[in-house]
């Protein structure tokens, strides 16, 4: 497990995710995307809307 934990293919797995982890990070969007908004109540009664 050592070994594997020093490997020249883990060290740039674990590279690549790092600055991909801070990559996102730093270039994420000030604001919520559309779909993951909270949703909104809708005013009036139900059978308004029939």
């Amino acid at each position: 497990m050592l070994a594997f934990l020093k490997s020249e293919l883990f060290l740039r797995f674990a590279g690549g995710f790092a600055i991909g982890l801070v990559g996102m990070v730093l270039l994420q969007p000030d604001e919520q995307p559309i779909l993951s908004t909270s949703a909104i109540a809708a005013t009036g009664s139900p059978s308004a809307a029939l």
